[in-house]
This record gives structure tokens, sequence and C-alpha cells, in this order.
């Protein structure tokens, strides 16, 4: 299979090179910053943004949120199936 990205620098306007599920933490950042999240199952999602803010939002059900983010905290977080969207 041709793989149309293969020599393209990624962009934010391009698709993430992967998406995968988030363990909230609080004492851990992701291996990769998420470019975005996607929540499966809505409700308060507890964040440390990549330039360090700690920011609580709420969510609806099947959410994408367009925010770079290098942590989901266990803390506050109610939102379910959290996955990250990274570029890594």
């Amino acid at each position: 299979m041709a793989n149309p990205f293969l020599n393209r620098i990624p962009t934010l306007s391009g698709p993430a090179r992967d998406i995968v599920p988030v363990a909230p933490n609080d004492t851990t950042d992701m291996p990769d910053v998420a470019a975005a999240l996607y929540i499966e199952i809505g409700g308060v999602l507890s964040v440390i943004s990549l330039s360090g803010q700690t920011r609580s939002i709420t969510v609806a059900d099947r959410s994408f949120l367009p925010v770079a983010v290098r942590r989901v905290n266990a803390t506050g977080t109610t939102a379910d199936g959290i996955h990250a969207l990274t570029f890594g």
C-alpha cells in the first residue's frame, strides 16, 4: 500500500500520526504531547496543557479537544475512553 504521508512534514492541519489510549495519571506526563484529545464518554477532564497550566474542562460524549496536552490528571477526571492524537 502506498503511504501518501511518507515524505510529508507533519502539520497541525494534517492528520495525526497515531491515536493512543490515555491512562490518566497525576504524576507522569504522556510519552508524546497530544495535539488533541478524543473523549468517548463525556465528563470532566483535568489536564495539564503544553504551557504547564492545569485546566478542568467539561466535555460531551464523542468530543475532540483541540488543545496541546502533556498530561491528563487522574484526580478530577471523570471522562472515560480518552485518546491522544499525536505526531510522535
